[in-house]
């Protein structure tokens, strides 16, 4: 049963009667719990809506036609509390987090609900039979965290007991249609070289309804006092990953007309080695896990500056970048100059004091760092950083500065921009849109 927050002005659910502080009981008769179950049932023609109100449980009916918006909503967007992880991974990033931060940066999301709306991994571990029963009804593709396909490893990495046995969800989703991402977080000396080759041979075994694979390195903190002694890939390591991978690769394209596993970028940083192509990537399907992102925006960049021109006269601008991309955007910076010898183009690497120096993504630099590394650097008119620098939709950096405070700190505009070689172009030039 939903308590029902608002209803929307001239919605069907307006217009049939319902009201704010209504409780949602059942649509069509089937009992709502969740935004999952509400979705499904009001895409129906003219559902019939039971209501609590007050101690009298009514029935309305909705005249809508199929996949209108019904137009109640409840307190929360799930309209239920979200499920948090109830694992303690030995990887897990939020373990590695120093104290005192924001209490939101702590709360670690296992909600199946949230995968297939908006993308989440999710480990399995907190459903049971009737929540796979109502994926599979439901139909709703989704996406998975496997790290691992040895039932034994895996509650060893995910200090869940029950993990190992939630391995057997990923077969049943697959088998009834369901098509699922999967992502490996993989660990030196524990779920790599002989347990990759396992795990990626297990879940090909479940194609064509894995729909994509993505593995990336495990991210170490220098917060990791009394926890799993792990280490991180080198060099070496990486390579070895990477070799392992497109193996694979070769077996599942010749197979099924596609790679459907992939390294992600960091690994081609770490093992020294070119970024692939853009006809490696496919169509891109696991960008949003750092698989191709580097490709797409140097591919993006060099398209932009191919058109691009030049009208305005001297101009200079600074990039703040992880160690990791640093190569490639100053490489990217060197070609603007080149095309521009009007531009001025400065890429400062920033080291992760943080976090620590062996995190060197950009995404998880924070603003002291920035303040203190670039406090006596020249850097023009303007310094650009990444928006994946902020939280989502904000100007919030992850150790709660903003970006007014690190201009104010600098003297300088700091503005953020998106992972797009157009919109790193424009920012450049100067361009406004």
């Amino acid at each position: 049963m939903i308590k029902i927050n608002n209803v929307i002005a001239d919605s069907p659910a307006d217009k049939c009667g319902i009201i704010k502080g209504d409780f949602l009981i059942k649509i069509n008769q089937h009992e709502i719990k969740d935004v999952l179950d509400y979705m499904f049932y009001a895409a129906e023609i003219n559902p019939i809506i039971e209501i609590l109100r007050g101690s009298q449980t009514l029935s309305f009916v909705a005249e809508k036609d199929e996949y209108d918006d019904l137009g109640i909503e409840a307190e929360t967007f799930l309209m239920d509390s979200k499920q948090s992880c109830r694992n303690k991974c030995v990887f897990c990033f939020i373990d590695q987090m120093p104290p005192n931060m924001r209490e939101t940066l702590y709360f670690k999301d296992d909600d199946a609900r949230l995968s297939f709306l908006q993308g989440n991994y999710v480990t399995l571990t907190n459903l049971e039979q009737a929540d796979i029963d109502r994926i599979i009804q439901m139909k709703l593709n989704i996406n998975v965290s496997v790290h691992t396909t040895n039932p034994d490893l895996r509650v060893k990495m995910m200090n869940n007991r029950f993990a190992g046995e939630k391995l057997k969800y990923i077969r049943q989703l697959a088998e009834n249609g369901i098509k699922l991402n999967c992502q490996i977080v993989c660990c030196p000396g524990l779920n790599d070289g002989d347990e990759l080759k396992r795990s990626l041979r297990d879940l090909s075994e479940l194609m064509p309804n894995i729909s994509s694979m993505a593995v990336v390195p495990v991210g170490l903190t220098k917060f990791r006092e009394n926890l799993f002694p792990l280490k991180s890939f080198n060099k070496e390591t990486a390579g070895e990953t990477i070799d392992i991978i497109e193996e694979f690769q070769h077996i599942l394209l010749e197979k099924f007309g596609t790679r459907t596993v992939f390294p992600s970028d960091e690994f081609y940083l770490i093992a020294e080695r070119d970024i692939p192509q853009a006809d490696f990537y496919e169509d891109y399907p696991q960008y949003e896990n750092g698989v191709g992102m580097l490709r797409s925006l140097m591919d993006e960049f060099e398209n932009a500056l191919e058109n691009a021109e030049w009208e305005g006269g001297k101009r200079h601008v600074s990039i703040a970048t992880g160690y990791s991309p640093y190569k490639i955007i100053r490489r990217l910076a060197e070609e603007a100059m080149k095309r521009f010898p009007l531009l001025e183009c400065d890429v400062y690497p920033i080291r992760n004091d943080f976090f620590g120096d062996s995190i060197t993504v950009t995404g998880l630099i924070t603003a002291k760092d920035l303040i203190a590394q670039l406090k006596e650097k020249n850097l023009g008119e303007i310094l650009l950083i990444s928006s994946a620098m902020l939280m989502t939709n904000s100007d919030i950096f992850l150790d709660d500065l903003t970006l007014s405070d690190v201009e104010e700190e600098l003297n300088i505009q700091v503005k953020s921009v998106n992972n797009d070689g157009y919109d790193l172009l424009d920012a450049i030039m100067g361009i406004e849109w």
